[in-house]
């Protein structure tokens, strides 16, 4: 493995070094041939000769250099902000990835030096029924019917809430200052639109169906005991029951 790597440096360095070569001998020799054609204008002074090359060479030769570079930098700056984003959000459903989301949840609930209120409501929702999706239909059924999910959930929140995918089939919603109404209010619209989304997989319609459990907290909690204690919310729920909000006290 290591050998390979050297190999594909040394081959990259030598590119580099040619091209290196080529670009110099090229700028060189337009240099040269542009002299030499002004020598034969009489119109010219050997002042004025002197100014045109001064002007023209690096016109010729720094223009395309420089629109390369200024292109080269666009594209690299492109592609940073890519692996930022596939850094931080999940590429499926455009939602913040598991470590993100913790991350984010455990600021706000745990680390003194973070702004925001140390209350608020944590949501973990389920969507149950992926797995038969995916066996009845395909995975690519399975994966549109998440994104469509996500899409609800985004679209049911606050602008302040924090949405993560943290599982398979699975989302987390942090409510930061959430009162238990609050909480309940946006955890029943979620579950009511997302039973109201469209989904024909196949031309078949197919009603799409997810369980929530939720926490609220007054005081500084660790994501373990939020996440652990919504899903046995989830666990605990009827099919047909909504859901309720568990309290937890630190």
């Amino acid at each position: 493995m290591a050998q390979t790597e050297a190999t594909a440096s040394a081959r990259a360095w030598r590119g580099v070094a040619w091209l290196t070569f080529l670009g110099t001998a090229v700028s060189l020799g337009l240099s040269l041939g542009l002299n030499y054609l002004l020598l034969f204008s009489d119109a010219l002074t050997p002042f004025g000769r002197s100014m045109m090359t001064a002007v023209l060479v690096p016109v010729i030769i720094g223009l395309p250099l420089f629109a390369l570079i200024g292109w080269q930098q666009l594209q690299i700056r492109g592609y940073r902000q890519e692996l930022n984003r596939s850094g931080t959000y999940d590429r499926l459903t455009g939602c913040l990835n598991g470590p993100v989301f913790t991350s984010m949840v455990e600021r706000r609930t745990i680390r003194p030096s973070a702004p925001g209120p140390r209350s608020g409501a944590f949501l973990v929702i389920h969507s149950e029924h992926i797995r038969s999706i995916n066996l009845r239909f395909g995975l690519e059924w399975g994966d549109e019917a998440l994104r469509l999910i996500a899409t609800t959930i985004q679209s049911s929140v606050r602008a302040e809430d924090l949405i993560g995918r943290i599982g398979t089939s699975m989302f987390g919603v942090f409510l930061s200052g959430a009162t238990e109404a609050e909480a309940k209010e946006i955890g029943e619209r979620i579950r009511a639109r997302v039973a109201q989304v469209y989904f024909a997989p196949r031309g078949t319609e197919d009603a799409l169906t997810i369980k929530v459990g939720g926490v609220v907290f007054e005081k500084e909690v660790d994501f373990a005991d939020m996440f652990q204690s919504a899903e046995q919310r989830i666990s605990d729920a009827q099919d047909d029951a909504g859901f309720e909000l568990k309290h937890l006290h630190s």
